[in-house]
C-alpha cells in the first residue's frame, strides 16, 4: 500500500459537479426575474461564480455557460454589457483592485470573450476575430501572470491572485501563446513608433520577453514574433561587440582593443538601432563615453547625426563633450537619442542655447529638488546628471513629454510647447523650479509665484513623471490653477485670457468655443466650424501653413463615443496627407496618442504622414471632437465659403458622440465648466 499521498481527483471533480450545479440554479432564477429585480439576485450569482473559478476546472465551466450568464442579466446596466467597447488595457488593473466582485466580474466577461474566439458563442456586438485579438492584448500586457513567479502584492491577495493566474492560463492555453507574442511587440512598436521620453515600461517588456524566450520550460522560442529580434539587441546586444550581452567591463575592453575601422562599425551600428527603434542600449552609453576621447567624426557617427548635427556638434565640442561627460551613463543612455536630435535640430544655433546649457551644466540645485530625482529614480547618477539627460531628452523629444496618470495636461502641453517653439524658455523655466524651488510667472502684469498658489489640479505628488517634468510641472500646475482663480467672475471659459498668458505670446489672442460655459449646452455651432476652417484649413484660408502651435481643447470620448472629458492638445500643422486627405496634426500630452473616439474617429499616430511624437484625424473628424481654438481675431477669412454640407457633417458627428446630451434644452450628463 503506497504511503506518498495522492491527489483526490474524484472528489475534486465531486466538488466541482457540485458547485456548478448550485451556479446553474443561480443562473435560472436570475433569468426568470424581470430587469428592475435581477440585483436582488447578484449576490448569490456571483458567490456561485465565485465558488466555481476557485475549483480546477472552473473557468472552463464558466465559459460553457458565458451565453446563459449573459442572458441572464449579469452584466446588465454595467460597462461589462457592451463587450465591443471594452479596453484590454483596463483588465489587469480591474483584477488587481483587490475587490473579490470585480475580480469574478471580470474574469466572467474574459470568458464570455474566449467562448466567442473559440466560435462557442456567436456574440451579437463581438466577432470571433475582435474577441481573440482582445484576448490577445490582454494577455500580453499581462505576460507577469502566465510566467513569472507571485509578487508580494499577490500574496496579499490569497486565492484571489491563484483565481486570476488560473484562469489567464487557461485563456493562454484555448488561443495559444504564438498570438500572445505578436500582439505584445505589435503594440511595443505602436507605441515606439511615438517616440515617448519615457520608455522603461516598454524596456521592461523587453526585457520580459528576452527571458522568457531563453527560459527552456517556456514555449515562446517557436512564436513567429515579428520584430522582437530587433527589439531584444537594440537594448542587449546592439553590436558584434555586445552581441551576447557580456557586460559593460568586457565590452569596454573590446573597444580598447579595436582600430578606427572597428570602431566605426561599432559606431554606424548603435546609431542605426537607435534611429530605427527610439530606444538606446546601455553599451551606446559606454561607446559614447570612449568616443568622447577619440574622434568627433566617430562621435558624429555614434549619434547618427545629419550634416546640420554635425556642424552643431563641430562648432560646440566642448559643451558636447562636457554633456555627454556629466549626463550620459548606462543609466541614462536612453538621453543620448535625445541629445542626437537636439544637434539635428539645429536649435543650438539660436545664441541663447549655448550659454544656457553651460549654465544648466554649472547649476546648483536646491535640496527640495534633490530629494525628488533622487527619490524617483535613485542616486547613481546624482540628481544633476538625471536632471541634464531630461533635459536633452526633452530638447530633442519635444513631442515625447507626457503628462503621465495625472490630470496636468495644461502642464505638460506648456513644457512640449516650450521644447518645441521656445527652447531658451524652457531652460529657463527648469533653473527656476531646480535653483530656486520657485517659478514666477506673469498674469496680465500681475506676478503669480508657485510658492504663494494654491493647490493645482493635481490632488497628489507625481512621480511617473521624465526628471524635467517632475520638478517643474507640480509648479506649472499651481500657477495655471491661480491663473483660473484670478477668473473668476469673468463671462465665458478661462482659457480666452489662461492660454496666452500660460504658454506665451504666440498663442493667438482670437477665442472661440462652441460650448456655453453655464449650461454646458452647445452653441453656435455653425460659425465656430466656419471659423475652425478658415484659421485652419488650407483651402479656406489662403494656404497660409500654422507658424506657431497653437494650444486647442477636445472632447475626449471613449470608443463608444461617449463624453470622456475635456483635454488640452497642441494644434501643429494642417497639411494634406499621403492619399490627399486634409488631416490635423496634433500632439496629444496624454502618454499614448493613438486612441478610439468612437463613430469610426481613430486617432492615428503613424502611416497618415505623421512625424514622430505626432497624433492626427481628417479634418472633419478632428472639428467634431474641438471645442475651443485661437484664431488671429485680425485675420477673419471668408467663412460662407465654406460648404454647408461639410459642417452639416461634422454636426452630425457632433450630436452622435459628445453633444448628444448638449442641445439647448437637453439634459446634461457631463461636466459644464470646461476645464482643459
Amino acid at each position: 500500500m503506497p504511503l506518498k499521498p495522492t491527489v483526490d481527483v474524484h472528489g475534486a471533480s465531486a466538488t466541482l459537479d457540485k458547485r456548478v450545479a448550485s451556479l446553474d440554479d443561480a443562473i435560472k432564477v436570475m433569468a426568470e426575474t424581470r430587469d428592475f429585480g435581477k440585483h436582488t439576485k447578484l449576490r448569490r450569482i456571483l458567490e456561485a461564480l465565485r465558488r466555481v473559478l476557485m475549483q480546477p476546472g472552473g473557468a472552463a465551466a464558466v465559459q460553457a455557460r458565458a451565453r446563459a450568464l449573459e442572458e441572464a442579466g449579469l452584466f446588465l446596466g454595467t460597462d461589462w454589457a457592451t463587450p465591443e467597447i471594452l479596453i484590454p488595457a483596463l483588465v489587469g488593473p480591474g483584477l488587481h483592485a483587490g475587490d473579490a466582485d470585480t475580480v469574478v466580474m471580470e474574469a466572467c466577461s474574459e470568458l464570455r470573450t474566449l467562448a466567442v474566439a473559440r466560435g462557442d458563442y456567436e456574440h451579437p456586438t463581438l466577432s470571433a476575430e475582435e474577441a481573440r485579438k482582445f484576448l490577445s492584448q490582454v494577455l500580453a500586457l499581462n505576460l507577469e501572470l502566465l510566467f513569472a513567479p507571485p509578487t508580494e502584492a499577490e500574496r496579499r491577495q490569497g486565492r484571489t491572485a491563484q483565481l486570476i493566474r488560473d484562469l489567464f492560463r487557461h485563456v493562454a492555453d484555448e488561443i495559444g501563446y504564438e498570438s500572445v507574442l505578436d500582439k505584445l511587440v505589435e503594440e511595443i512598436w505602436r507605441i515606439l513608433r511615438q517616440r515617448p521620453i519615457q520608455v522603461e515600461q516598454v524596456q521592461s517588456l523587453i526585457t520580459r520577453i528576452a527571458v522568457y524566450r531563453g527560459d527552456p520550460d517556456v514555449d515562446l522560442a517557436s512564436a513567429p514574433g515579428q520584430g522582437i529580434d530587433r527589439l531584444i539587441s537594440a537594448l542587449f546586444g546592439t553590436t558584434e561587440a555586445c552581441r551576447e550581452d557580456p557586460g559593460v567591463d568586457v565590452f569596454r575592453s573590446r573597444l580598447e582593443a579595436m582600430d578606427d575601422g572597428g570602431l566605426q562599425y561599432e559606431a554606424t551600428g548603435f546609431a542605426r538601432a537607435m534611429h530605427d527603434t527610439g530606444l538606446v542600449s546601455p553599451y551606446h552609453a559606454e561607446l559614447l563615453r570612449f568616443l568622447r576621447h577619440k574622434s568627433d567624426y566617430l562621435l558624429g557617427e555614434a549619434l547618427g547625426l545629419s550634416d546640420t548635427g554635425r556642424n552643431s556638434l563641430l562648432r560646440n565640442r566642448d559643451l558636447i563633450h562636457r554633456l555627454i561627460e556629466v549626463a550620459v551613463h548606462t543609466q541614462t543612455a536612453q538621453c543620448i537619442y535625445g541629445l542626437a536630435l537636439l544637434l539635428d535640430r539645429g536649435i543650438l544655433h539660436a545664441p541663447p542655447m549655448v550659454p544656457a546649457l553651460w549654465r544648466q551644466l554649472g547649476l546648483e540645485l536646491s535640496e527640495a529638488a534633490r530629494e525628488r530625482l533622487t527619490t524617483v529614480f535613485g542616486d547613481d547618477p546624482g540628481p544633476e546628471a538625471r536632471l541634464i539627460a531630461g533635459v536633452l531628452s526633452m530638447l530633442g523629444l519635444p513631442l515625447g513629454v507626457g503628462q503621465g496618470d495625472n490630470p496636468t495636461c495644461q502642464s505638460a502641453r506648456a513644457l512640449s510647447m516650450w521644447a518645441y517653439n521656445d527652447p531658451d524658455y524652457l531652460l529657463q523655466i527648469v533653473v527656476w523650479a531646480a535653483r530656486d524651488d520657485e517659478i514666477v510667472m506673469h498674469f496680465e502684469g500681475q506676478p503669480i509665484s508657485s510658492n504663494d498658489s494654491a493647490g493645482g489640479v493635481a490632488s497628489t505628488p507625481q512621480t511617473d513623471l521624465d526628471p524635467v517634468s517632475l520638478l517643474v510641472v507640480p509648479h506649472l500646475d499651481r500657477i495655471y490653477a491661480e491663473m483660473g482663480r484670478r477668473c473668476i467672475g469673468r463671462p465665458g471659459d478661462p482659457h480666452r485670457w489662461i492660454n496666452p498668458e500660460f504658454h506665451g505670446w504666440w498663442a493667438a489672442r482670437g477665442f472661440r468655443i462652441n460650448v456655453d460655459v453655464e449650461t454646458g449646452n452647445l452653441i453656435d455651432l455653425d460659425n465656430f466650424l466656419r471659423q475652425f476652417h478658415v484659421s485652419y484649413h488650407p483651402a479656406y484660408n489662403g494656404g497660409q501653413p500654422l507658424i506657431h502651435p497653437q494650444p486647442a481643447g477636445v472632447a475626449v470620448t471613449d470608443s463608444a463615443a461617449r463624453y470622456v472629458g475635456w483635454h488640452a492638445i497642441t494644434i501643429l500643422r494642417v497639411a494634406a496627407d499621403p492619399q490627399d486627405v486634409t488631416r490635423v496634426y496634433f500632439y496629444n500630452p496624454n502618454n499614448d496618442s493613438g486612441q478610439d473616439w468612437g463613430d469610426g474617429v481613430v486617432v492615428s499616430t503613424a502611416g497618415n504622414g505623421e512625424r514622430f511624437g505626432e497624433a492626427s484625424l481628417p479634418f472633419d473628424q478632428f472639428a467634431s471632437r474641438l471645442y475651443i481654438f485661437h484664431t488671429d481675431p485680425l485675420e477673419h477669412g471668408e467663412p460662407e465659403k465654406v460648404p454647408a454640407e461639410d459642417v452639416t457633417r461634422i454636426i452630425d458627428y457632433i450630436e452622435r458622440s459628445w453633444g448628444a446630451n448638449r442641445l439647448p434644452g437637453g439634459t446634461l450628463q457631463a461636466s459644464k465648466t470646461p476645464q482643459t
